[in-house]
């Protein structure tokens, strides 16, 4: 029951190498959207939101067709990065790792936003009075408050990445080895005769996984909100 193929192997692999990479890009820009969203007024914040947002509620094939026609080799920006830098994402692994970061992108916003809002204003503005400036306080106070949040959110995004179908089948295909991931070859399996064991295999898998990462996120907050409380 549990002993793993090696294709399978490859697959439960590249969905943590995917994942990683996806968890590491997604990060920065997540981090700036949470801090706008938690602390900036500006005109079309709420529309902006709404964007940020928009593939928790759009389903994931239509995420993925988008990504398709913008990063595909034909696409006005895939088009451009092929071109000029040999980046190609369409059927590529990369192209994976960009369609789990923009699924997982919304969850890790939420968390870090979250956790900018309940951070204490007053010791941003102290540091302003002192003489330090935005950029200073952001790193110096902000960032630090907000830190468990942070880490929340990236393993949140971690583990959606790690979960990601419907994008990804649309975006770069089910090719094994390259863009075969845990999900992709469930479906796999559920399509072929006497595939349930491979398919239940993968889905325990994935299964720890995803509640390690969870229950990482737990522990690593609660620690992480006691360390900040001693300090």
């Amino acid at each position: 029951m549990f002993d793993l193929s090696a294709a399978e192997w490859t697959a439960i692999l590249l969905s943590l190498r995917i994942a990683v990479v996806a968890t590491f890009w997604a990060l920065p820009f997540g981090i700036l959207a949470a801090f706008a969203l938690a602390r900036w007024q500006f005109p079309g914040r709420m529309l902006f939101n709404g964007i940020v947002h928009l593939p928790l509620v759009m389903p994931p094939v239509v995420t993925g067709y988008l990504l398709l026609l913008s990063f595909g080799r034909r696409g006005f920006i895939g088009s451009f990065l092929a071109e000029h830098f040999g980046i190609v994402f369409a059927f590529r692994w990369t192209g994976a790792a960009l369609a789990c970061a923009v699924m997982g992108f919304p969850l890790m916003v939420r968390a870090m936003r979250l956790s900018f809002e309940a951070t204490d204003r007053r010791l941003e503005q102290a540091a302003g009075t002192l003489g330090a400036s935005p950029v200073v306080t952001f790193f110096l106070v902000s960032l630090p408050l907000a830190f468990p949040g942070i880490i929340v959110g990236a393993i949140l995004g971690f583990a959606r990445a790690l979960g990601e179908f419907g994008a990804t089948i649309t975006f770069v295909s089910n090719i094994p080895g390259e863009t075969q991931t845990i999900s992709a070859a469930i479906y796999t399996y559920t399509q072929v005769p006497e595939g349930d064991a491979g398919a239940l295999r993968l889905t325990a898998v994935s299964i720890v996984i995803a509640l390690t990462a969870l229950i990482g996120a737990e522990l690593i907050q609660r620690r992480a909100e006691r360390w900040l409380a001693k300090s």
